[in-house]
């Protein structure tokens, strides 16, 4: 045998070992892995379960995120709990989410501030390289840009949550006179107040009638129809709804008769929104005297005029 076969042998064999070896303790590590250890089988026994129910566990959104995320979510919780030393406090900021109809909590929504001033922030650092780069300018004219900037991020967030305020009171205000006369209906049928508020809960479509649902579920859950009724008008604040929730708690109380009360508030909303129609159009029509006056009229006078001159000026 020579000394290539020898060696080519000897690299064989080494091979064969290697990989029976390298299998002997795959399989060993596989059994040893299924095997079930005494703390494994008696843990599940021993283990302290909660006293309620693990589907009534608040689950943590943040222990599903990364460190990175966690450590962000706590510094910008930090930043908005900062803002109620100079803005509006828990309780106020509470309420206008519930007017607005908003399913966020306090937090969520000083989050989303911090996170709109920081735009503001990052939009005002950029215009204000952009000024320096281009013109030079104050560095104190710029730290003031980059500030208003930011402040204008924070004031255009509570803005925009007022006009969400604004337009769902709107849509609540015009929605008042059809639900009010429903309401009307189903008590004149014979129905109590409670079942006909969830007739129309039910069966009608809209901001109000999502206030009424949240009204039922208060009164469903042991709260009286009279405190209900009030939380519905603190939560609005509409003189129509507060109106409509003092009706409605006397009428239960004294016993009148409900359907003639919540037809004369209906019939109160539409001659308010009337009157409100008509005090618009006398706004609109101030406003719009402004281009006839500043605009449509000058160039008519210079039609008008301009030729007289021309022709002057060409006679002379």
């Amino acid at each position: 045998m020579s000394g290539t076969d020898g060696s080519g042998l000897l690299w064989s064999g080494a091979t064969a070992g290697a990989l029976f070896g390298w299998g002997v303790l795959v399989i060993a590590s596989r059994l040893r892995a299924r095997r079930v250890r005494l703390d494994e089988r008696v843990g599940p026994y021993l283990r302290l379960h909660g006293a309620t129910s693990g589907l009534l566990a608040e689950t943590s959104s943040a222990s599903r995120l990364h460190t990175v995320d966690r450590v962000l979510g706590l510094r910008i919780a930090a930043a908005g709990r900062m803002l109620e030393r100079f803005g509006s406090s828990r309780s106020e900021v509470r309420r206008r989410l519930d007017r607005a109809g908003s399913q966020e909590s306090v937090d969520q929504f000083r989050a989303r501030q911090v996170v709109w001033g920081a735009v503001g922030l990052a939009g005002g650092l950029v215009v204000a390289l952009l000024l320096a780069a281009t013109r030079g300018s104050s560095v104190v004219v710029l730290l003031l840009l980059v500030l208003l900037c930011g402040v204008g991020g924070l004031l255009s967030c509570d803005q925009m949550l007022s006009r969400r305020i604004a337009r769902r009171e709107e849509r609540m205000l015009s929605e008042f006179p059809t639900v009010a006369e429903l309401l009307a209906l189903s008590v004149g049928a014979g129905e109590g107040p409670v079942a006909a508020m969830e007739r129309v809960a039910t069966s009608a479509h809209g901001e109000l009638s999502v206030e009424l649902a949240a009204t039922l579920s208060a009164v469903r859950s042991g709260v009286p129809l009279a405190r209900a009724l009030e939380d519905l008008a603190d939560r609005t604040t509409l003189a129509s709804l507060t109106r409509f929730a003092e009706g409605v708690a006397v009428a239960v109380e004294r016993g009148t008769p409900l359907a003639e009360v919540l037809r004369a508030q209906a019939q109160d909303v539409r001659e308010a929104g009337r009157r409100g129609l008509m005090e618009s159009g006398g706004r609109k029509e101030v406003l719009m005297m402004i281009p006839v006056v500043f605009l449509i009229l000058p160039v008519t006078v210079v039609f008008a005029v301009y030729p007289s001159i021309v022709t002057l000026q060409i006679g002379l």
